[in-house]
């Protein structure tokens, strides 16, 4: 299946806050990368809804199930950020620019052990951890800054923090 990317050059996107019962996020690093931690996230495919693609990308980057986190909230929203030019793929036709995303806020019903970032052939994590809550906009990469300001705002209605 290949993923959405509109007229604007936005491809469509889900990103994933995972909370446990103590009000942290799961906070994971980029393979490969020290320096690059992020909340999971992930194309979403022709013909699949955001809330489906979601639920895959959060088995293929963590390895958890529907059976394993509540589904919390989702943004009222879309959300964009433009990607800097030296991570657009300039040989990719349609060029993206960016992703366009709506996030989703989960809590782990499941023992943290559960949480397998080899599950599939090319994982995208290698290593993960809980953060207090607002640490991940200060920590983030500067272009997913705001996006994230956004997200942990609209979502700490419901999280109470």
């Amino acid at each position: 299946m290949s993923e959405i990317i509109d007229k604007d050059g936005f491809r469509h996107n889900v990103g994933i806050v995972v909370c446990n019962n103590q009000g942290q996020l799961l906070w994971a690093r980029r393979r490969g990368n020290p320096n690059a931690w992020q909340f999971p996230q992930g194309g979403i495919n022709q013909g699949e809804t955001p809330e489906a693609a979601m639920w895959r990308e959060l088995d293929e980057e963590l390895g958890l199930t529907r059976a394993d986190a509540e589904l919390l909230a989702e943004t009222r929203g879309w959300l964009s950020y433009n990607l800097p030019r030296r991570f657009q793929r300039r040989n990719q036709k349609p060029l993206c620019v960016g992703q366009k995303q709506k996030w989703f806020l989960l809590r782990l019903t499941a023992a943290e052990t559960k949480v397998n970032l080899a599950r599939c052939e090319h994982p995208e994590f290698d290593q993960w951890g809980w953060v207090e809550y607002w640490y991940p906009i200060d920590e983030v990469i500067d272009f997913k800054r705001d996006v994230y300001q956004k997200v942990l705002q609209e979502f700490s209605e419901i999280i109470r923090v």
